[in-house]
C-alpha cells in the first residue's frame, strides 16, 4: 500500500477537532486510509477516536497510506494543515 510520511501540522496535534476533520474526510472518500506513527500499527482514518490514540503532537511524523492516490493525497493535506487555527 502506497504511504507518505508527513509531519502533523495542527498546533494541538491530532487531537479532537483536527482528528474529527481527517475522520470525516476519510470517511467521504471511496478508498481504504490509514494512518499511523512509522514503525507502529496504522489505524483506520475514518476513525477519530483511533487518531487520537495515535498520541501525535504537533510536528510529529505519521504514516498516511492508502491504495487510491487521490484519497491519500487528501488526507495527507489534511494532516500537515494547522486544523486548529481559528
Amino acid at each position: 500500500m502506497p504511504s507518505k510520511t508527513v509531519a502533523v501540522g495542527s498546533s494541538v496535534g491530532l487531537h479532537a477537532r483536527p482528528a474529527q476533520l481527517i475522520a470525516e474526510a476519510a470517511d467521504e472518500l471511496d478508498a481504504e486510509v490509514l494512518i499511523g506513527i512509522p514503525g507502529d500499527e496504522p489505524v483506520d482514518a475514518s476513525s477519530s477516536l483511533m487518531i487520537m490514540t495515535l498520541g501525535a503532537g504537533p510536528g510529529d511524523l505519521v504514516e498516511v497510506s492508502s491504495d487510491d492516490q487521490a484519497a491519500l493525497e487528501a488526507i495527507v493535506a489534511l494532516v500537515e494543515k494547522d486544523l486548529d487555527a481559528s
